[in-house]
């Protein structure tokens, strides 16, 4: 059984006033979330005090970005033993930020998943189309490369390691949302797809829906049977709203 993930991806906002404010409060109503796993994914500057403030809560804690290099002449990376230091479980790859405003390609989202799970960290690996890819009829062909990147490279065993968020780039901040049944349907094709190549795989490897869930349409997105949870976006910033999502499991 797929336990449900709800991770929250911080981007780049806080301070050490709301951060303090932020993890105060989801701790304060952590008891309530039964049925899921709570996590954070703050910007770098602040994992070290996000790390102190979570305690033994049970809060995960993850990076937004994994460089594919231990270590170097990588001004501004982050080499995945720093993050392991600081207790990151899961780092962050592919952000359909980091590939459109980044130019982050297939190919060193793949280098950097490959050095995530050889470390021993989590890849959140996002996969997803823009809008122009879904009207153009190709959704499935973006997010199959996507996946293929990192299959070709490093094997289907590897997806086992990882959790994909799927991220319609079209539903996210901008207050659009894929209906359940659209999301749905590509996270089935997603599992799908890797069932073709591993049914234990596909089985077990949870997927996520990155398309501006909320408080308000999570516990319609979370009753779909390959909707293994979500990166949450704006809603992860507050307290109530982010809890909401995680007792909508």
């Amino acid at each position: 059984m797929r336990r449900t993930l709800i991770a929250g991806n911080w981007k780049m906002n806080g301070s050490l006033s709301s951060i303090e404010e932020l993890i105060s409060g989801i701790k304060d109503g952590l008891a309530e979330v039964t049925n899921a796993d709570m996590a954070v994914c703050p910007p770098a500057i602040y994992i070290s005090k996000v790390n102190d403030l979570i305690g033994d809560s049970g809060i995960g804690l993850g990076s937004q970005n994994i460089c594919d290099q231990e270590s170097g002449a990588f001004t501004g990376e982050l080499a995945p033993s720093m993050l392991k230091e600081f207790n990151c479980s899961y780092a962050i790859i592919g952000h359909s930020e980091r590939r459109s405003l980044y130019g982050e390609s297939d190919e060193l989202v793949a280098k950097r998943f490959a050095m995530a799970v050889q470390s021993g960290v989590i890849p959140l690996f996002c996969i997803g189309e823009t809008l122009e890819e879904r009207e153009s009829g190709i959704m499935e062909d973006v997010v199959s490369r996507q996946i293929d990147a990192v299959i070709d490279t490093q094997g289907i065993d590897a997806i086992g390691k990882c959790v994909i968020a799927y991220e319609p780039v079209w539903a996210i901040g901008t207050g659009v949302t894929a209906s359940p049944e659209q999301a749905q349907a590509v996270h089935a094709f997603i599992r799908s797809k890797l069932a073709a190549l591993s049914e234990d795989v596909a089985a077990k490897v949870q997927i996520l829906y990155g398309g501006s869930m909320n408080a308000g349409n999570a516990k319609e997105l979370l009753s779909q049977p390959d909707i293994d949870g979500g990166l949450i976006g704006g809603a992860a910033l507050k307290p109530a709203d982010f809890l909401a999502i995680g007792k909508s499991a």
